[in-house]
């Protein structure tokens, strides 16, 4: 499965969200996934197997719980297809950059 297939889906996207500030637990996953999209437990182990068996993840054994983790790899092809494109958004946010050091230098020296 090509990478932008993985990420097509919202509930993926959004574990992968929760998981970029560390491993959790796949009942912790389950729990907030549940809520926010209203999906069954199952359904929630199918998209955590997408995103390992695509090896955007990675999971240990720690007892009875299984741990998630992100697994940069296949985002790094990702942030490599996107480099083709960046110069269209580069510039603007230079711009945007500049501006705020300029709103920065205003604030503290007012004439």
């Amino acid at each position: 499965m090509h990478a932008f297939d993985v990420l097509g889906d919202p509930v993926r996207r959004r574990i992968l969200e929760l998981l970029a500030d560390g491993e959790l637990a796949a009942g912790e996953i389950g729990a907030v996934i549940q809520a926010e999209f209203g999906i069954s437990q199952p359904a929630v182990s199918q998209h955590l197997r997408v995103l390992r068996d695509n090896g955007f993840t990675t999971v240990r054994a720690a007892g009875t719980r299984r741990l998630y983790a992100v697994d940069a790899t296949p985002l790094q092809a990702v942030d490599a297809w996107l480099d083709r494109y960046r110069r269209f958004w580069s510039q603007s946010l230079d711009a945007l950059e500049t501006e705020l050091a300029r709103g920065r230098r205003a604030r503290r020296d007012p004439r």
